[in-house]
């Protein structure tokens, strides 16, 4: 699909930039930006298949199992 935005200059500028420090061109910067807020809008992002994924690490023991050799706060820090 083809279609024209308007921006201003300063919007422009900050494109131009932004699109040359991630060697992209404005119009790929505009449609990754575009995709991802529209997938985040309509609730479709998703953790990476890395994070989905992740199995956790065997030999490490869950958190909540070093719960009970923690020392309590010397005092109150919010008193």
């Amino acid at each position: 699909m083809h279609f024209n935005i308007y921006v201003d200059d300063e919007i422009g500028r900050q494109l131009k930039f932004l699109a040359e420090q991630k060697g992209e061109t404005r119009n790929a910067l505009i449609r990754r930006v575009l995709r991802e807020w529209v997938q985040k809008k309509n609730g479709d992002a998703q953790w990476p298949a890395l994070v989905r994924d992740f199995q956790g690490i065997a030999e490490t023991p869950p958190f909540e199992a070093l719960r009970n050799t923690l020392q309590p706060p010397a005092a109150d820090p919010l008193a």
